[in-house]
């Protein structure tokens, strides 16, 4: 048997880790890398057009599959690129690998062509980050990584000169077992005793969830009962526990609605389960607040808390619930139910009322067309900024589908290479990216990444000719307009030039249809819709807080618009209510 070099090892380690991609835009120091994976069957090279979407699709297959995936740049500038991507599969706690190739290794530290320090670049974006400069750091350094990225959840980047990649791996190395799988963590038996107590003592508990209740929809449901507690949510909990929820009262936050902000502010006791949430201004400064979550660093950094619980949700509430009392009182349940069912019932209508003949198009109505179109088991990806408002409010959970976006990060240009690791996972699930046209025309080129891979992704363009989420917040700082405007082609000509399906929609009666007649076509498919630029709801009070950073304190909603079908399901709520 021929002996491996440094290369073929590393492409052996990640394919036993699980990976079968990886993305990237090929080059000189990268080449041994993507040679080794040319000749390994387990892995295939995912080309796309810029780094950064190969980082972005990397971080959006390990938040489908829940397993390792990986992104590779070349030395310099390659690997530079891929820096905005990564930083937001580490926000979003997605593992990912990244190698950042290098100059050569003789060359460190003299101002050598595309010279870079990848150790010092990536020092903030990822959990591990390190240099292979000599091949007896294979394989313990690598596996290393891998453990990094999957144990705590988010980035490691390993660095590796192209003459090191080259080199022959060394003999009789010692190849551990790989951590594939994060454990589940459970409190100690004090801290449970301590929060059911405090349950028990409350009379009123409202429950505030994020992306921490991933696979723990049950268990919430299981105690909100038992408590007779209110359940709101932030933006990355909407798609894990607002569905089936007979206790939902709605989002809470910058794009919130209906009767979370109450209710989190109106209780005895607050418990945030599993989430980072980041507005202060939002969460209240004179009720007992619990925060419950597998990060012990993200514990108390929001709010100051009376009891800080280390574990997973799911485990917490399997431990809990049989200890609280049941509680009989449902007054205060009730009437945050109503709160939110009138909150939603009072802003219905604008996104019903004479759409068929509103020109532009409203992007609400396009957003409540695509949720009624979309199979039950989509993938959403979704662009930073006014998309953001529309998935929030329109696109309807329901446990099987999935809603992606750079919601911790904060990144422009996220929705389209999402959905391109997205699809990857699986080319027979429906993948709709809701693109606005800013975001979508700054990674433009990996449209091409769709043609040539023959990626069924369905573009959905929210065209409005502007950076509309910042023309808001000029807006609401009390500034003109400016550098928002956007001059664009006709999307859905560019997208046929490229040898993909396009179709551009301009009137309302014709949205549906077109909708339809994209998802049915095999292959990648754009439809540019026309959205009206005016589309901004302000609330009726602008007060100072809003104008620094959005801390909102008077007034609690910054868009004040249509909810599609969450009323629908908040008027079930109040249906199924029980009647004295």
């Amino acid at each position: 048997m021929a002996k491996q070099n440094v290369s073929e090892q590393f492409v052996d380690i990640l394919a036993r880790a699980g990976v079968r991609r990886m993305y990237g835009v090929v080059g000189d120091s990268l080449n041994p890398v993507v040679d080794a994976i040319r000749r390994n069957s387990a892995i295939e090279w995912i080309q796309v057009r810029h780094e950064e979407t190969a980082a972005f699709a990397a971080g959006a297959e390990a938040q489908i599959t829940g397993s390792l995936a990986a992104c590779a740049g070349s030395c310099g500038p390659g690997n530079l690129h891929l820096i905005n991507g990564l930083y937001d599969a580490h926000r979003s706690m997605a593992p990912v690998l990244a190698l950042a190739s290098h100059i050569p290794s003789t060359e460190i530290g003299l101002g050598y062509f595309q010279e870079t320090h990848p150790d010092l670049l990536f020092r903030e974006c990822s959990h591990y980050n390190e240099m292979i400069s000599n091949p007896r750091q294979m394989p313990r350094l690598l596996q290393t990584a891998i453990q990094h990225a999957i144990g705590r959840g988010g980035v490691s980047v390993v660095t590796m000169p192209g003459d090191v990649a080259s080199q022959p791996a060394p003999d009789k190395t010692v190849e551990h077992a790989l951590v594939t799988s994060r454990p589940t963590v459970r409190p100690g038996d004090e801290e449970i005793e301590k929060l059911c107590r405090m349950v028990d003592e409350a009379g009123r508990v409202t429950l505030f969830c994020g992306s921490g209740t991933a696979g723990a929809h049950a268990e919430v449901m299981e105690f909100a009962e038992r408590v007779k507690a209110p359940v709101g949510h932030a933006l990355r909990g909407k798609e894990w526990i607002q569905y089936d929820n007979p206790y939902d009262v709605g989002m809470s936050g910058l794009l919130g609605y209906g009767a979370a902000y109450e209710a989190t502010n109106e209780c005895d006791l607050l418990i945030l389960l599993g989430t980072d949430f980041p507005y202060q201004a939002f969460l209240p400064d004179d009720v007992k607040i619990v925060q419950v979550d597998v990060r012990p660093e993200h514990l108390g950094r929001r709010s100051k808390l009376d009891l800080a619980v280390w574990g997973d949700v799911r485990e917490t509430l399997r431990c809990l619930t049989p200890r609280v009392k049941p509680k009989t009182d449902r007054r205060f349940l009730d009437r945050m139910l109503k709160k939110h069912a009138d909150a939603l019932e009072g802003v219905v209508k604008a996104y019903t009322r004479k759409v068929e003949k509103h020109i532009p198009i409203h992007p609400e109505y396009v957003a409540s067309v695509l949720d009624e179109l979309a199979d039950e088991d989509a993938v959403f990806t979704v662009d930073t900024g006014m998309c953001n408002v529309w998935a929030a409010r329109y696109i309807s959970p329901n446990g099987k589908r999935r809603v992606i976006g750079s919601f911790s990060h904060g990144s422009m240009a996220n929705a389209l290479p999402q959905a391109i690791g997205a699809q990857f996972t699986d080319r027979n699930r429906q993948v709709v990216s809701m693109s606005g046209d800013g975001g979508f025309t700054m990674l433009m080129g990996d449209f091409l990444t769709l043609v040539q891979y023959d990626l069924p992704v369905k573009v959905v363009l929210f065209n409005n000719s502007s950076l509309s989420m910042v023309e808001l917040e000029m807006l609401v700082a009390g500034l003109p307009s400016f550098g928002t405007a956007n001059r664009n082609p006709d999307f859905a000509a560019v997208a046929r030039a490229s040898g993909a399906y396009g179709v551009r929609v301009e009137k309302p009666k014709q949205l549906e249809s077109a909708l339809k007649d994209a998802f049915k076509h095999k292959g990648p498919a754009l439809v540019d819709v026309v959205t009206d630029p005016n589309a901004l709801s302000i609330p009726p009070k602008i007060s100072a807080e809003m104008v620094t950073g959005f801390a909102l304190s008077a007034s609690k909603i910054v868009l004040d618009g249509g909810v599609g079908r969450m009323v629908q399901m908040a008027r079930s709520n109040l249906r199924h209510m029980p009647r004295p």
